[in-house]
């Protein structure tokens, strides 16, 4: 009579409570499980993700909002998205997109075509050009801002902003 209620106990105790995420293999044999992205807000809620320990050397352009927690030599182009540099973010790039929020550290020019956000933690070495901006108390910022909507909605970004504010004039 006790062996059977026993048995019941063990059996439940043992089945997992949740299913976990399959782990998928890629083609070289390794193991990797797939995680949920933290992304910007957005109308879809979704953004493509370059995590934390990803350094990427070139130019990135694409049609989706971007999440970068990693580092990134080079530019960032989304002209019609949204772009979040995550705290971990480490940027020497120039970047120009559709909205633009930074957490982590950006030497490069910055061209948001609607808005800037400048987080308390971020640290900026650069020229920021978009028609409305966002400088929270804390951030670290060293360079220019030009809240001028024709230069941010034009194909004007900082980086022709600036080599036109430093050009050699004839004395």
């Amino acid at each position: 009579m006790f062996d059977r209620n026993k048995d019941k106990t063990s059996e439940r105790t043992e089945a997992p409570a949740s299913p976990a995420a399959p782990a998928e293999t890629s083609s070289t044999g390794a193991s990797y499980r797939s995680a949920p992205a933290a992304s910007p807000s957005s109308a879809s809620g979704k953004a493509a993700v370059l995590g934390a320990t990803i350094k990427v050397k070139g130019d990135i352009s694409g049609d989706e909002n971007l999440l970068i927690e990693g580092q990134v030599d080079g530019s960032v182009m989304l002209a019609n998205h949204e772009l979040t540099i995550g705290k971990t973010g480490r940027l020497n790039a120039d970047l120009t997109a559709k909205t633009i929020r930074i957490d982590g550290e950006v030497n490069g020019d910055i061209t948001g075509k609607d808005k800037v956000v400048v987080s308390s933690t971020s640290h900026i070495k650069g020229n920021i050009v978009t028609p409305k901006m966002t400088l929270e108390e804390g951030a670290r910022f060293k360079g220019t801002i030009d809240i001028d909507p024709s230069h941010a909605n034009s194909n004007t970004s900082a980086a022709s902003l600036k080599s036109s504010s430093t050009s050699d004039k004839p004395a």
